[in-house]
């Protein structure tokens, strides 16, 4: 019995002993990690050896929403507040050229997520206690902060009926949406608050009816012509365990012709691709990526990585590199061989979500040059990881040194999760405004001082 099936078997064992009470069981097993904070980041990180357990490592933060008058914490010199609260489930962000603010309400569609049986349904229970059990409203929100306080005073439905809605982006007068299973696109005119049409499809994506849709979430950005759409398309699992038929324009990122809806992949191996950014110096596609699971707290490393044409990055064979993952089988060494290794680490499990280069944000020196990220949080490691927004420097578009934390709090003392961030945009004004799905609430942080 390979060591997958073991595994799985595990779960399943404690499912039927416990029922209900299995998820409680499962909190806190597996090995903590033993890399030093900070060694599994940046551009050269300590690379671990594989850790894996009879029963996955879980430690969850069971979501508990922010208590009355309570915010995040940010870094010293800069100040936050809270945009829009009240939202459901806030997954993504987009900023309009006027400086309305589109936001995606929206979790995994009903139906198949990639994990059957007892395990799934362990997922499932691990998913809910975290915050992500919630249905998806379909739908994405308008906010417009018209007098400039920093608050968003006008909020309403800007289109709904979507299937999981995530990644947007506006080419001329076509809004283009990133559903969970086609892209699609809406006529927008300069300051209107409500879709006047119905979304037409322009292409089919992976994780349409009757398919396995595990990574569900679809990022979106344009060429700088928009000649071309980006599509960033996760794994149908956590390494091919469900057969690579199931994977086909999974796990990279596509480039689709928006004028035919012809699409081709444009890099793959990149196990969950969420954000997507150009750098602005150098005019490149860059990516955050989720890693793999189940080879303990300290593997892999979650990373941010420029995503060249033609490349390959690794998945389902090997992490960082040429680190095979011996779990997959048969391996492709003549693929591994050519893995290209990932920019930068952002550490194990962190999830990282959001992307959003500096631009013209207007937080001050330390953040003139360099991608905001945001961690999301983990569920696969000991001890937690990630919730928080950090800033990874850059210097002649490439990483240049530690990143720093741009906004925490987001756990309490007891573990427990008052949000998690996920989306991060800047706003037309410089501040750089997060979306928390757990908070249900769009944070807006602004250098300290600085007029609202």
């Amino acid at each position: 019995m390979n060591g997958k099936r073991r595994r799985t078997v595990a779960i399943v064992a404690v499912v039927a002993l416990l029922g209900a009470g299995a998820v409680a069981a499962l909190i806190g097993c597996g090995g903590r990690a033993k890399l030093v904070a900070g060694e599994d980041t940046g551009s050269r990180p300590v690379i671990a050896a594989p850790n894996p357990s009879a029963i996955p490592t879980l430690d969850i933060a069971p979501a508990k929403g922010w208590p009355a008058g309570l915010t995040p914490t940010a870094a010293q010199g800069l100040a936050v507040q809270a945009f829009a609260t009240g939202l459901d489930h806030p997954r993504w962000l987009y900023v309009l050229p006027n400086g309305d603010v589109l936001v995606a309400e929206s979790n995994a569609p009903a139906g198949k997520r990639g994990i059957g049986g007892l395990k799934g349904k362990v997922m499932g229970a691990v998913m809910k206690r975290a915050g992500s059990g919630v249905p998806s409203a379909d739908r994405i929100s308008l906010l417009r902060d018209a007098d400039g306080d920093g608050v968003a005073e006008v909020r309403g439905v800007f289109a709904q009926g979507l299937t999981s809605p995530f990644g947007m982006v506006l080419v001329g007068d076509t809004l283009y949406i990133a559903n969970a299973d086609a892209l699609v696109k809406l006529p927008y005119a300069d300051g209107q608050q409500r879709a006047g049409a119905a979304p037409q499809k322009v292409a089919d994506l992976p994780g349409g009816e009757g398919q396995l849709n595990h990574h569900w979430t679809k990022s979106l950005v344009a060429s700088a012509d928009g000649a071309r759409l980006y599509v960033g398309v996760g794994s149908n699992s956590n390494i091919a365990e469900n057969g690579l038929p199931a994977e086909t324009d999974r796990a990279a990122v596509l480039e689709i012709d928006p004028a035919t809806g012809t699409r081709r992949v444009y890099a793959h191996g990149l196990r969950n691709p969420v954000g997507l950014a150009w750098e602005p110096s150098s005019g490149t596609l860059w990516a955050v990526v989720n890693e793999r699971d189940e080879l303990g707290s300290d593997l892999a490393p979650d990373y941010l990585t420029q995503v060249e044409a033609g490349a390959f990055y690794g998945w389902p064979y090997s992490y960082w590199g040429q680190h095979v993952d011996s779990r997959v089988q048969p391996q492709r060494p003549d693929l591994v061989a050519r893995a290209r290794v990932p920019d930068y680490a952002l550490g194990a499990h962190v999830a990282s979500l959001g992307l959003s280069f500096a631009g013209n944000q207007r937080l001050g020196a330390p953040y003139a040059d360099g991608a905001f990220v945001g961690l999301h949080g983990s569920w696969n490691r000991k001890p937690l990881a990630g919730y928080k927004v950090v800033f990874v420097p850059f210097r002649d578009g490439r990483p240049a040194g530690p990143m720093s934390d741009v906004l925490t709090g987001f756990l309490d003392a007891q573990g427990d999760a008052r949000g998690r961030p996920v989306g991060v945009s800047i706003a037309r004004d410089g501040a750089l405004l997060v979306a928390d799905d757990v908070g249900n609430a769009v944070w807006r942080v602004t250098a300290a001082g600085a007029a609202k």
